[in-house]
């Protein structure tokens, strides 16, 4: 096997660059779009779109949830695709005779393994997670995990 060539990681790292992009942009102009007749004063630290969803009083909101389908969508798919590269990775890294070399490149890569898990698990729990658990408390807590932790 050959390590990755250049040209490919250019096209990855334009594709991570042009979907997180698109994401952004069709959640702000949404987003933007959104009549408030509950006030704009948003119960975290910083504008998170579900709280910003609260304020809404029209039936908008309905393009927003399609929006989040359609970032989860691609969540998705990146998820698969680091779900892969890991398999790789760690199948190379066993093929590594020495008991050192494998440990310094397990060392390396589940410490980005567990902030990838992090990141991922508090941010399905915070847009999946049903109404009837949310409280301002447990949203603050798990927007910080996903967001400033990792």
């Amino acid at each position: 096997r050959t390590p990755m060539g250049g040209r490919a990681c250019v096209k990855m790292a334009a594709a991570a660059w042009a979907s997180g992009f698109l994401n952004a942009l069709l959640h702000t102009a949404n987003t933007f779009s959104i009549p408030l007749c509950q006030g704009n004063t948003v119960e975290q630290f910083f504008c998170e779109i579900p709280q910003i969803l609260k304020l809404s009083c029209s039936d908008s909101y309905l393009r927003e949830v399609g929006l989040l389908v359609f970032s989860g969508c691609l969540s998705f798919g990146c998820f698969i695709f680091i779900v892969l590269s890991y398999v790789q990775i760690f199948t190379a890294v066993l093929r590594i005779p020495s008991e050192q070399g494998r440990h310094k490149a397990f060392s390396m890569c589940l410490p980005h393994l567990a902030m990838v898990s992090l990141f991922l698990s508090t941010g399905m729990f915070a847009y999946l997670k049903p109404p009837s658990i949310s409280s301002p408390a447990l949203d603050l807590v798990v927007a910080v995990l996903y967001t400033v932790v990792p």
